[in-house]
């Protein structure tokens, strides 16, 4: 669990996991044997869970077993979603082998650069291990018949438009996700996943430069102006430093990077990552840094008692200070090109004005 300072959050569930429980219940019944309640299966980190079953049925010779899953006090878009297994005998394949398969609301693999080919089903390969490791404890691969498990996600399709899946070229639904099977309320790893997998599908499209924002509406406004390929666009939110080292990483030539001016001014104040929770922007040292860029230090007083970064700056526009909102770029342009070790083309965006300021390397 994680303390927001106020309450515990609570950790849940991702989708690999209750896929992979509900492919063990779904061998359970497909074999005769008896289904509980809810299974029991390993996670990648040795823990174990148990999973209440939703669904159990049997058509035919498909035996079908769904989990509602729990993500905890986490933000999910699939939080209260039916994750299940249709799980059926192949009538050709050597004892033991498992195929993958999509299901209504589970997307396909359409871009390279992915941790799946094109083509296949987004299950991704950690929550495919989940599911042979928890089909083993029903049955050794020896003593199994061959398998196809085709997992499905209830309204999947339309909960994927929620999602930026289509960017990184899973369309059709969701991706079956999860590398410890656990849900960390907030999780910065699902946010440092999603970067690194959208610079990957970049990279495979053969793409040098990307376009780093830390939202939507400074994304939009940077889009206008440069066309770029939907593969080039990356979300990186408040994940800063870590988004610029990772362009690094994946050998891109140069970075568009959009952002408001809040978010302008914590890169300038080497802030590494810009949620308000983490690093806080100080209205004090906004002040103090315009005052080593050149505001006269009655102003620079003045402004120390500003209510918000926003306020500054419009502060500095009223008084006709665009020379300081120029500095205050070009100071955030040699940090972010520091941590990069990449060229910079930086862009200030405001929501009324859209791109107001592009400082070019």
């Amino acid at each position: 669990m994680a303390s927001t300072g106020k309450k515990t959050l609570r950790s849940g569930y991702t989708t690999g996991a209750c896929a992979a429980a509900a492919a063990k219940a779904a061998l359970l019944l497909l074999s005769g044997k008896t289904v509980p309640d809810a299974v029991e299966i390993p996670l990648p980190g040795g823990e174990r869970h148990a999973f209440e079953l939703c669904r159990v049925q049997k058509h035919g010779e498909i035996a079908l077993v769904s989990i509602v899953k729990d993500a905890g006090d986490d933000p999910d878009v699939t939080n209260g979603s039916e994750v299940g297994v249709e799980l059926f005998r192949q009538e050709e394949g050597a004892p033991g082998a498992v195929s993958f398969a999509r299901g209504h609301g589970v997307g396909e693999v359409t871009k390279p650069g992915l941790a799946l080919p094109v083509g296949e089903a987004a299950i991704n390969p950690v929550p495919r291990r989940m599911i042979l490791a928890a089909l083993d404890e029903v049955m050794p691969a020896a003593e199994r018949p061959a398998l196809t498990v085709r997992v499905f996600v209830e309204h999947g399709e339309i909960l994927a438009e929620k999602t930026i899946n289509h960017r990184l070229g899973i369309v059709g639904g969701l991706s079956i996700l999860g590398t410890t099977g656990i849900v960390r309320p907030i999780s910065a790893k699902a946010w440092t996943d999603t970067i690194e997998a959208a610079m990957d599908v970049a990279r495979a499209a053969g793409l040098a430069e990307i376009v780093l924002s830390t939202g939507r509406s400074s994304e939009a406004a940077v889009q206008q102006k440069l066309r770029m390929p939907e593969e080039a666009l990356v979300m990186m939110g408040d994940y800063l430093e870590y988004a610029l080292k990772a362009a690094g990483r994946h050998g891109f030539a140069r970075i568009h990077l959009a952002a408001m001016w809040a978010k302008l001014v914590k890169a300038a104040l080497a802030v590494p990552q810009t949620h308000v929770r983490n690093g806080a922007l100080e209205v004090r040292d906004a002040a103090r840094l315009l005052g080593r860029l050149g505001l006269e230090a009655p102003e620079v007083e003045r402004l120390s008692e500003a209510n918000t970064a926003r306020h500054i700056f419009e502060e500095l526009r009223a008084a006709g200070r665009d020379d300081l909102v120029l500095a205050v770029a070009r100071q955030a342009q040699a940090q972010t090109e520091l941590w990069s070790g990449l060229p910079v083309e930086l862009y200030l965006v405001t929501s009324a004005e859209g791109v107001l300021l592009h400082v070019p390397h």
